[in-house]
């Protein structure tokens, strides 16, 4: 094996898209995150958005406009009767997913939805049982799963060349105003349900789903936001593999002091990165990868290079998946109903934060299905 040429490490990191890329996606909000990265992804794979829908038209009408769009819809009720519309993309606020969810559902459209999927774990078991229901195939925008950083990862645990898993961790310092967006400002659960909902995610998808999460989560000193903007989360799993989450939004240093890592270790391998959309946000920077395996090479440390960011490339992967699953007649993998696990997750730790213990997954999904049998 010549180590210069590295070809051969093709990490298959990047989206599958469907054959057929004709069927119709209309979106649902028309916020920034819209502007620079679901358009944006969505032109670049040459799928069909035909349509957009918010209540500010004006907005709707201006992104219409700029990514040749061809309808600014005038109501819900009207894009929910286009025929042309096979798929919503719904890109608004946890608070007014479910109900929109439910609509697009009985209105026969497959559905992605934003994440988090819903505010309260019950509302997002109403989602993913209207969505079973009515037969429509629905998946949720975790993204990060499509992050080159994390699907190369993902690629080299497939193939076994970190032997058997053991340890995660993510380590992100950084400066994120919150503040910026105003209908964040008085959201009580912040960080983890907004930001590392993504690592929780991204983590159950590399290495399972965990048995329980402790978790803390704190804020800086007058900051404008109530919410928790700094959080510790730790995952214990079966047997002897653990996960560590370290976040904090309130680096007061510059910009060539932030990090935002990741590393997964291994028996015979380790894997290190950094998440390149964290760095000069929101511009980012493209990610990086290291990984060393004693099953390919004892002495040696490969650089693969990576090519796309999480934003907006990976937005491309969440949608892409979702059609790939209608066009194959089978579940997508970030589908609702695996999220309904990830949000296990969230509504866990922030019962961990408040009381200050561990929280299994078990505890937060049985809950709700002692309310359903009632």
């Amino acid at each position: 094996m010549k180590l210069a040429n590295q070809e051969w490490l093709d990490l298959d990191y990047r989206p599958k898209l469907p054959r057929d890329r004709s069927m119709g996606i209309a979106i649902i909000g028309a916020g920034e995150i819209v502007a620079a990265c679901h358009l944006p992804a969505y032109l670049k794979g040459g799928l069909n958005v035909i349509g957009i829908f918010d209540l500010d038209t004006a907005r709707a009408t201006s992104l219409a406009a700029a990514f040749g769009l061809s309808c600014v819809y005038q109501s819900l009720e009207e894009l929910f009767a286009d025929p042309a519309v096979k798929v919503v993309d719904i890109a608004i606020p946890a608070k007014a997913q479910p109900g929109i969810a439910q609509q697009a559902a009985r209105a026969g459209k497959h559905i992605l939805c934003q994440k988090p999927l819903a505010e309260s774990y019950k509302e997002a078991v109403a989602i993913e049982r209207a969505c079973r229901e009515n037969g429509v195939r629905a998946a949720v925008n975790q993204q990060m799963r499509w992050s080159p950083g994390i699907r190369a990862s993902h690629t080299i645990m497939q193939r076994g060349w970190l032997g058997e898993t053991l340890q995660a961790t993510v380590s992100v310092n950084v400066r994120q105003d919150f503040a910026n967006w105003s209908w964040l400002r008085q959201m009580p659960t912040l960080e983890v349900m907004y930001h590392s909902i993504h690592y929780l995610d991204s983590i159950r998808f590399l290495l399972g789903t965990p048995e329980y999460i402790y978790a803390d989560g704190a804020r800086f000193p007058d900051q404008e936001t109530i919410g928790e903007t700094r959080t510790m989360l730790h995952l214990k799993f079966p047997g002897e593999m653990r996960a560590l989450v370290h976040d904090n939004h309130n680096h007061i240093a510059g910009e060539e002091d932030w990090h935002a890592t990741f590393r997964f270790e291994g028996t015979e391998g380790i894997i290190k990165g950094t998440n390149g959309s964290l760095y000069n946000y929101p511009v980012g920077r493209e990610d990086t990868l290291q990984f060393h395996s004693k099953r390919v090479h004892p002495d040696y440390w490969f650089t693969p290079s990576l090519h796309g960011k999480w934003f907006p490339d990976a937005f491309l992967g969440t949608m892409g998946e979702l059609l790939c699953a209608i066009e194959e007649n089978r579940e997508p993998e970030n589908s609702v109903t695996d999220n309904l696990e990830t949000m296990q997750l969230v509504f866990a730790a922030y019962r961990s934060m408040r009381e200050n213990r561990p929280v299994s997954l078990q505890e937060i999904a049985q809950e709700e299905e002692e309310v359903s049998s009632c």
